[in-house]
């Protein structure tokens, strides 16, 4: 280092690049005062410039190290404690720390710099840098009326009716005026130049809720047992210090009440709160709830917002005008000061855990984020994880339990329907009967059915070709409306062929069933009645998921068809009979959490009906009616299946009596993948060997989806019944691990997909 390098103020900085290093850069002394740790920093990073994150200020760098161009804050965006957290995430996950802060902010916030040709005044064609990104803040122009200095003129039409309203409201913003009186610039420059109405102009955030309307209410009352798990979560808020719980109710049985009311404890004591929920199709009643008890500051955060609303709630949060906040597991990362408690509701569902990138579990992320905040963190659930019970059992996790309806509402009857040997019709009679009657005494039905499209898949009757996605090991679905067959995976689409592409015989069938064939087949039976769909066909765009549910709250909607998104959290309650279509269908994923997730999709699915005031029926199709998974479910059992499911799972050696990590190798050549795979399974055998680990290696395998995207896909699972052993052992490998650089590797911790 150089004698100034060495006076000068040294950073260590993060990026938000796939590079398991921190950075060390000097701070010029114009920018020294505002260099501090959480603010973003415009560094030269090879040949570009790139936003870094300031992650920490070591008193000197034994490298040499460049200087820093500019500080973007003026205000930090994360605290220390909040930078304590993502450390601690990214060592968890063997994930790089500048991908894990990016993944907390809000997107679209950091800059990078790019050159552009331009011509200079004396025609030359230059280069020019300039940086690109950020989020812009909102700016808009109110309105409000002042007494004029004269006898105020004669105003007619849409300036009568703009001034007369100015001057029965304190003021309005440009966009509402617009909206409502269909005004334009001309108006308002007009009623400026009279110097009846002033203009000022500054920040607004931008409201997701804006044309909501929500009415105030007030607590409920309570039963025993939720009497009884309020007075420990308040015992435990009161105490101040971390301590987890399972509050475990059966569907219906006011764990959302529960919740409210707890986050009122927290409140009274001037704390905050935070409440994660698995899908965005629940946060609008969620924030409906919520809205309607609570006056203070309300944030919600999740992927169907758009970058500018979740950046306005992010910095309503940062501001500390926001008291709770409601979101998706990204809302994890809100930067929440005086946490006092956690709410994870449905906690089992696998959509707390990120797929891609930074493969983080925010459920188990909350757990962690409670003991270092010192909050009360609540996991709810009707169906909650095996790993979480068992937790329960060991005594790491207080038990609360709901056992019964709100207002004794009694549990819907359920029957089995085995379908073995019988035709292969949609439904089967009895189902079809209990529809008819159940529309023609004015209840509503659901009808679950966990796969989309028309057709599963296409097969020719003469050579038996099956039309597959070129890119994914999956074949395509056909999907009728838009006459296009689909891979699910990568969204590769053609047109519905009308010969067999292979041998050209106009014999092809569709086979297999999804939601649209169903919903169609219902029209067809019931041609009178309201139908609706909800799957990921229906709901895309902002506001899909309000617009289908709110055709069964308003009661346009008699049948709704649709996936597992039917059975998460939602209250209806006019939804008398619940149909499940093939309850035996996820039983059939190569996965050992298979039977589980059958499980929890049947329990909670039947756990729709039934919620007002009218009986509720569940009809079950299946065939395999003696698994255990469904039959427990059917008997609304959750500790028989337990016992079952750990019966198994012990003598497999599967979570929770051992800790798994998931190395998933990709790349566009089959053979470099398989190379690539090979060598590592061979560098961890070295390494397990060296260190006497007891780790358990299993593979390289094929992935049960062999190809995704275009990119061939090898796995390799390690299992260990000590957590220490098993980041020990990666933490090695990772660092001594070199692939062929068309090989991409992701590392899993806790893996809930093993596909």
């Amino acid at each position: 280092m150089t004698p100034e390098q060495n006076a000068a103020k040294i950073i260590e900085v993060a990026v938000p690049l796939p590079l398991d290093a921190t950075f060390h850069y000097s701070v010029p002394d114009t920018l020294a005062h505002r260099a501090s740790i959480g603010v973003r920093v415009l560094i030269p990073f090879g040949r570009r410039k790139i936003t870094g994150y300031v992650v920490g200020t070591p008193a000197a760098s034994a490298e040499e190290v460049r200087e820093i161009v500019d500080v973007f804050d003026e205000e930090p965006l994360f605290t220390e404690k909040e930078l304590a957290f993502f450390r601690w995430s990214a060592a968890y996950y063997f994930h790089p720390l500048g991908e894990v802060i990016k993944a907390a902010l809000p997107a679209g916030i950091n800059l990078t710099s790019r050159k552009r040709n331009v011509v200079a005044a004396d025609g030359t064609l230059v280069q020019e840098e300039v940086l690109t990104g950020g989020r812009p803040v909102k700016r808009e122009t109110f309105y409000r009326a002042v007494a004029a200095a004269g006898p105020p003129p004669k105003l007619r039409g849409t300036m009568l009716r703009l001034h007369e309203y100015l001057c029965r409201v304190e003021e309005a913003p440009a966009t509402q005026l617009r909206r409502e009186f269909a005004a334009t610039a001309v108006h308002f420059r007009r009623l400026l130049d009279l110097g009846l109405v002033a203009a000022a102009e500054r920040e607004v955030y931008r409201d997701p809720f804006r044309e909501e309307v929500f009415v105030h209410d007030l607590p409920l009352a309570l039963n025993v047992h939720q009497a009884a798990a309020l007075e420990h979560l308040s015992a435990a808020v009161a105490r101040g210090a971390f301590a987890p719980f399972l509050l475990h109710g059966v569907t219906g049985s006011g764990k959302t009440e529960v919740y409210l009311q707890a986050i009122a404890r927290v409140l009274e004591k001037g704390g905050t709160a935070l409440v994660l929920v698995p899908e965005i199709a629940l946060t609008p009643q969620l924030v409906k709830r919520f809205k309607s008890r609570f006056t203070s500051g309300i944030a919600v955060l999740h992927s169907g917002l758009s970058d500018g609303e979740r950046y306005d709630e992010w910095r309503r949060i940062r501001r500390r005008e926001v008291t709770i906040v409601i979101g998706a597991r990204s809302a994890l990362f809100a930067p929440l000061t005086n946490l006092g408690i956690i709410v994870v509701d449905e906690e089992h569902e696998s959509s707390y855990k990120q797929s891609e990138g930074f493969r983080y579990n925010a459920r188990d992320l909350a757990l962690v984020r409670g003991k270092m905040e010192g909050a009360v963190v609540v996991l709810g659930s009707a169906t909650p994880l095996v790993t979480t019970y068992h937790a329960v059992q060991q005594g790491k996790i207080g038990y609360l339990q709901l056992p019964e309806r709100v207002r004794s509402l009694p549990m819907p009857t359920t029957e089995l329907l085995d379908s073995r040997g019988r035709k292969s019709a949609t439904f089967l009679p009895e189902l079809v009967a209990a529809m008819g009657d159940n529309l023609a005494n004015g209840g509503q039905t659901l009808l679950f059915l966990n796969r989309r499209g028309f057709a599963t898949y296409l097969v020719c009757e003469e050579c038996g070709t099956v039309l597959s996605c070129p890119n994914c090991s999956v074949t395509l679905t056909y999907h009728r409306r838009r006459e296009r067959h689909f891979c699910h995976y990568c969204d590769y689409s053609i047109p519905a062929p009308s010969v067999c592409p292979k041998c050209d015989s106009p014999s092809i069938a569709l086979l297999g069933r999804g939601t649209e064939r169903v919903e169609e087949e219902v029209r067809e039976l019931y041609p009178d009645a309201g139908i609706g769909r909800m799957d990921r066909d229906t709901t895309s765009g902002r506001g899909g998921h309000s617009r289908v549910l709110k055709g069964l709250e308003n009661g346009t909607v008699d049948i709704l068809v649709g996936t597992q998104m039917i059975a998460k959290g939602h209250d209806f309650p006019g939804v008398t009979l619940v149909g499940v279509i093939s309850a035996d269908a996820t039983l059939n994923i190569p996965d050992f959490r298979s039977s589980e997730r059958t499980f929890q999709l049947i329990s909670q699915v039947i756990g729709r009906a039934g919620r007002g005031d009218m009986p509720g029926r569940v009809l079950i199709q299946t065939l395999n009616p003696g698994h255990y998974a469904i039959t427990r479910a059917v008997a609304h059992d959750f500790t028989g299946f337990y016992q079952d499911e750990t019966a198994f799972r012990a003598e497999a050696g599967y979570p929770p009596f051992a800790y798994l990590a998931a190395l998933i190798f990709s790349g566009n050549s089959a053979q470099e993948v398989d190379k690539g795979a090979t060598a590592a399974a061979g560098l961890l055998q070295r390494l397990k060997g060296e260190a006497r680990s007891r780790v358990e290696i299993l593979g390289p395998v094929s992935s049960p989806l062999a190809m995704i995207r275009g990119r061939y896909r090898r796995q390799i699972l390690l299992k260990s019944g000590q957590r220490p052993e098993l980041h020990r052992l990666v933490a090695r490998f990772r660092k001594q691990l070199k692939l062929p650089a068309v090989v991409r590797m992701a590392i899993d911790i806790d893996p809930l997909d093993m596909l």
